[in-house]
C-alpha cells in the first residue's frame, strides 16, 4: 500500500534537535500536517555542543504501523 505524504516523505521519520522552541515548533507542525506521535520521546546531553538533545518519531496518520 503506498501512502501520499507531504513532501513525498518515508511514513516514518525521526526529528530531531536541540531541546529547544524551535524543535517543539517542529514536531507541532508535523502534527498539524497529519503526522502522529510514534514511541515515547528521547532526551540525552550532548557534552560536545553542551546543550541537551531530544528526538521524537512521527509516523504518518494513514500508515499502520506496530509498536
Amino acid at each position: 500500500m503506498t501512502y501520499e505524504t507531504p513532501d513525498d516523505r518515508p511514513i516514518y521519520r525521526l526529528l530531531t534537535g536541540k531541546d529547544d522552541r524551535a524543535f517543539c515548533e517542529r514536531v507541532s507542525e508535523a502534527l498539524a500536517q497529519g503526522w502522529r506521535l510514534y514511541g515515547s520521546p528521547s532526551i540525552t546531553y550532548d557534552g560536545g555542543m553542551d546543550c541537551v538533545k531530544v528526538a521524537q518519531a512521527v509516523v504518518w496518520h494513514e500508515a499502520d504501523v506496530v509498536k
